[in-house]
């Protein structure tokens, strides 16, 4: 479903991906690992046509995504309507007056008709246990209630794949564990997962393969979850944890601290 060969892009000159390849197949659910800076959501951005490549290619479903195609509005809508984004800040997402706008956004801008665009509405409220929030105010909610909006706005499309940036971030341990189980039930619904993250606690539920991104902006490793995790050596060379020691009654423990950003 998605194939990116030998990408690289940069920003003003400053490298963001080196020389990037992967293969994503349909149902899978993938998350993207590695130090701050790495090019994780630039990638991300990528693969849901933000940024375009200075070299290499991506493909999506078999079609090469260009600029030019993305010029394209019949493309374009197509597209976007595949797939779905969710930023790592949800604010950025939110700018109608109320929730119901919020979630009919999409499929008003996708021409379906309103009688349509109601049951979606509907559907999302109801699949995300948000009907209380339908005629709230966006700016005034929670951030995991906004988190909800986000991917609401986004579900309303029926994408085939959903991509999530540090998805996790800034939520209380509830409504992580709602998001986790969410992702869970979606993904075994048949639909793509991609997922960025720093949070290492919930990856073995939610996917069985990393991709393990170097600060040269490189993939390091792209192996099965498990194994990932149990190479201490592998995440402690790409900073995502360190090492400390202490005693007990005289004997050294060695333990392992997860960078949680």
């Amino acid at each position: 479903m998605i194939e990116i060969t030998n990408v690289s892009y940069s920003y003003s000159n400053i490298p963001a991906l080196n020389n990037i390849s992967l293969n994503i197949s349909k149902g899978e659910s993938v998350t993207l690992m590695g130090p701050n800076g790495c090019g994780k959501s630039t990638l991300l951005k990528l693969i849901n046509g933000i940024v375009i490549p200075d070299s290499g290619s991506y493909r999506f479903d078999g079609e090469e995504i260009t600029k030019k195609k993305l010029h394209d509005s019949g493309f374009s809508k197509l597209f976007h309507q595949k797939i779905g984004f969710v930023f790592q800040n949800s604010q950025t997402q939110l700018f109608c007056p109320e929730v119901y706008d919020e979630i009919a956004f999409g499929p008003r801008q996708m021409g379906i008709i309103e009688s349509e665009v109601e049951k979606r509405v509907e559907d999302c409220l109801n699949l995300l246990n948000i009907q209380a929030l339908k005629y709230r105010q966006p700016y005034h909610l929670s951030e995991g209630e906004k988190r909800k909006i986000a991917i609401a706005c986004v579900l309303s499309l029926n994408p085939e794949v959903l991509v999530l940036d540090e998805p996790l971030n800034g939520l209380d341990p509830r409504t992580q564990r709602w998001l986790v189980e969410f992702l869970i039930d979606f993904n075994k619904g048949g639909k793509t997962l991609v997922i960025s993250t720093h949070n290492l606690e919930f990856l073995q539920e939610i996917s069985n393969r990393a991709l393990l991104f170097d600060e040269y902006h490189s993939i390091a490793a792209d192996m099965e979850m498990g194994r990932i995790l149990e190479d201490i050596d592998l995440l402690k060379k790409v900073n995502l944890v360190d090492e400390y020691y202490h005693e007990h009654v005289g004997s050294k423990h060695r333990h392992f601290h997860l960078h949680n950003y």
